[in-house]
């Protein structure tokens, strides 16, 4: 069973939940961007993945805007379900932006990465990264491998919503680049599901585009969308 969820931003309560004894051995839990376990490199933040790689279950993860990638970098890129991840432990894994992954025999496409909305506040306390933001060279592989892949993929995982579904949650937030370039796949690209975190909603925005944040979702779960 493949379930997904939303932001995290290091916080192991979310992991030691009942919530959670309904995730079997073998399942598998995404999160869709800020898992955040990854940021102060404190004694504490140690004792927390010790935890998370204590369980059962894979914890699988696209990046955000709110990781440290000078600690995540670090990690070594291995293969990993027909394309490339970070591996961070046995049953923990940072899946790429730009990716296809096959995971239960269902095609997954992966993009993390954005723009801070508290940029400043980051830049104040010197925990801004500049890669957060995608490079062109990730924007390109992305395209490759879903064109690679074909017209059709069962789900897609990003951080971001693609520019029209950001439009409909908060008319707003000025759409960024990868808004922009999430736009664009939603336009060329057919899915079943697409899930993304940065919104901090738990809501299906339209039809096949769900937000995520404290729910646990199996990808099979039917859900109605909210009226915006």
């Amino acid at each position: 069973m493949i379930y997904i969820t939303g932001d995290k931003h290091g916080d192991i309560s979310y992991f030691k939940h009942r919530r959670m004894k309904q995730v079997k051995k073998g399942d598998y839990v995404i999160i869709a961007g800020d898992f955040g376990f990854f940021w102060n490199n404190t004694v504490q933040e140690k004792e927390n993945l010790e935890f998370l790689k204590s369980q059962p279950y894979n914890i699988l993860f696209v990046d955000g805007t709110h990781e440290n990638f000078d600690i995540l970098e670090k990690y070594p890129v291995v293969p990993y379900f027909g394309a490339k991840a970070r591996r961070i432990a046995n049953n923990i894994y940072h899946l790429m932006r730009g990716q296809v992954y096959i995971i239960e025999k269902k095609g997954i496409f992966t993009f993390g990465g954005g723009i801070s909305r508290d940029l400043q506040k980051m830049l104040d306390i010197s925990m801004w990264f500049e890669r957060e933001l995608p490079t062109k060279e990730e924007f390109t592989e992305g395209a490759k491998q879903l064109n690679a892949y074909g017209s059709r993929i069962d789900y897609i995982i990003t951080h971001e919503p693609p520019a029209r579904i950001k439009g409909i949650i908060s008319p707003a937030l000025k759409p960024n680049p990868v808004n922009t370039y999430l736009d664009q796949i939603a336009s060329q690209i057919n899915f079943d599901k697409w899930f993304f975190g940065s919104m901090h909603l738990d809501e299906e925005i339209k039809e096949g585009y769900f937000a995520v944040f404290n729910q646990l979702l199996p990808v099979n779960k039917k859900e109605k969308p909210r009226q915006f």
